[in-house]
């Protein structure tokens, strides 16, 4: 029997998030720890999540609440944990003193009127597919607040546009859990080690490709889009392009940042200033779009150059590959 050396033996874990966060510090805008312990915070609310969801029919939180959030729509019992287990972690981090949530009218005051930071979020998107077992996700968008520190947040530390984002990310819920995340300085992605309950560093500078042959969007509504955007879906089918829908925005947008491809969601006759929230969706996946190599677009201009007027304003979103979202907003 053939003798194994040391390193056959003990093969290296990985650099953790931690790790990878305590290397990275110095990279940050403001290298003093606090955004490195918010990001870690954020890791930690997206563990426990990641927990409720493998045990959602074992335990009965899946399915409706029977309530609905202030956007009208239905609440999944998981998106009230989530919202719960988010606003948690980000209290006791000490390093937010405020959070806008999706599933909350207004401002989430903390308590931390020192915390440097504010986090916009959607806890959990796509959440109506927790009941047939289908990737969903957690998106976030982190600012450095310009109010004065030991004050509380107010209106303006939330609507500086997405241009000011410093962080943003999201997690996806998957056949595997992968933290994504982008402090304007590439970005990366970790896999979670159930084993050993830690995020482990699986996707280094990731990378949009800048064509592809993917589209994502809901054809089922195809009759009240733009035209501009019904001639753009006429061209896919022409140039055999790979029609891939899931119906939860991160499932979507993360598998188009890794094969290339571009995800859909026009404005329609119901809804003609789009459905997607603008300051906890579109803003950060559009952070993650640009330092990927990609792109996002309102059909009109980025949309990190959107000027927020509200909370929870909406807007129409073409994001991917950048020829792709050139494509379709030159209609």
């Amino acid at each position: 029997m053939a003798t194994k050396t040391v390193q056959d033996l003990v093969v290296p874990v990985g650099v953790t998030l931690d790790r990878f966060i305590m290397h990275s510090q110095s990279a940050f805008p403001y290298a003093t720890g606090e955004l490195s312990q918010l990001l870690r915070d954020i890791a930690l609310a997206g563990k426990i999540i990641n927990r409720e969801i493998n045990r959602a029919g074992l335990i009965d939180i899946a399915g409706g609440n029977g309530t609905e959030n202030v956007q009208g729509e239905d609440q999944q019992k998981l998106d009230i944990v989530a919202n719960v287990r988010f606003i948690r972690a980000l209290k006791n981090g000490g390093e937010v003193c405020a959070i806008l949530s999706e599933e909350e009218e207004d401002i989430i005051h903390t308590g931390n009127n020192h915390g440097k930071y504010v986090v916009a979020m959607d806890p959990l998107d796509g959440s109506s597919n927790i009941d047939v077992n289908v990737s969903i996700g957690s998106i976030f968008s982190i600012y450095r607040r310009v109010t004065p520190i030991n004050g509380p947040a107010s209106m303006e530390d939330f609507l500086q546009g997405g241009r000011k984002q410093i962080a943003a990310g999201y997690i996806l819920y998957g056949s595997s859990t992968m933290l994504v995340y982008s402090t304007g300085d590439g970005v990366n992605g970790f896999t979670f080690d159930h084993s050993l309950g830690e995020f482990i560093l699986s996707h280094k500078n990731m990378g949009t490709p800048a064509d592809g042959r993917i589209y994502s969007v809901n054809e089922g509504h195809y009759h009240s889009y733009p035209p501009f955007v019904q001639q753009y879906i006429a061209q896919c089918k022409t140039r055999s392009f790979s029609a891939r829908y899931i119906g939860s925005l991160v499932g979507d947008f993360h598998r188009n940042m890794l094969k290339g491809g571009i995800y859909l969601y026009p404005s329609t006759k119901k809804d003609p200033k789009g459905k997607l929230r603008l300051l906890y969706e579109c803003y950060p996946l559009a952070f993650i779009a640009e330092k990927s190599g990609g792109k996002a677009s309102d059909g009109f201009g980025s949309i990190l150059d959107i000027v927020p007027q509200s909370f929870h304003q909406r807007s129409p979103l073409y994001i991917g590959s950048a020829g792709l979202v050139d494509d379709v907003v030159k209609g």
